[in-house]
């Protein structure tokens, strides 16, 4: 590759797309929707709470205080003035535990981390329930407010409660029209999540 750059770069593209359509390529869809729904998660942390409540949960490592973002690196410390640059916050589904930044100029710097609700990528099925809240406003509707713990696609949905994505469609548009779900526009992708007024709900009726 150093000796011939143009063919060992084009060889490189070979095999990293190859690698996609191997490994990420079939599961890219649900990929896609957990990292979308992380990106809608932050974006109202930060306009609820500022950076303190955007950077609390995001990794046991990762601190904000007195205007200064701490990042607990085993082998590594130093210290950056971003200086008007920004931070840039990219979800992944494949650092977790742990997180990797990026401060070495002249390039952006970067904060990779674990993309919220990654442990439960592949499951299907939630062992939460709610019994009081379903006698009132039914079953599936309940389990797709418990579902939207972190905001989702009407696919993810359909895949982790086993309902047709026609179905969640149609509860998550009643549920829209109580205030109790609102949806976020990314692309022409369309995530889902529950509103204070039903967080409030589900924390009552669990108390």
């Amino acid at each position: 590759m150093w000796t011939d750059p143009a063919t060992g770069l084009d060889r490189l593209a070979r095999q990293m797309n190859d690698y996609w359509q191997l490994a990420v390529s079939e599961y890219w869809p649900r990929l896609r929707s957990l990292l979308e729904a992380d990106v809608v998660h932050r974006a109202r942390r930060l306009a609820d709470g500022g950076p303190t409540s955007l950077f609390t949960d995001l990794a046991p490592s990762v601190s904000w205080h007195d205007d200064r973002l701490t990042i607990v690196h085993p082998r590594f410390a130093g210290h950056r003035q971003l200086d008007g640059e920004g931070l840039l916050l990219v979800p992944s589904a494949f650092v977790w535990p742990t997180v990797f930044s990026s401060t070495m100029p002249p390039w952006q710097p970067t904060l990779t981390y674990p993309a919220r609700g990654v442990a439960t990528l592949w499951g299907k099925q939630t062992t939460a329930t709610a019994p009081a809240l379903e006698r009132v406003i039914g079953r599936s509707r309940t389990r797709l407010l418990l579902e939207l713990d972190a905001p989702a696609s009407t696919t993810e949905l359909a895949y982790r409660t086993g309902l047709t994505p026609g179905a969640v469609s149609q509860h998550l548009g009643l549920l829209r029209s109580a205030g109790l779900v609102g949806a976020s526009r990314s692309g022409r992708l369309v995530l889902y999540f529950r509103t204070d007024a039903s967080d409030k709900l589900l924390t009552e009726v669990h108390d």
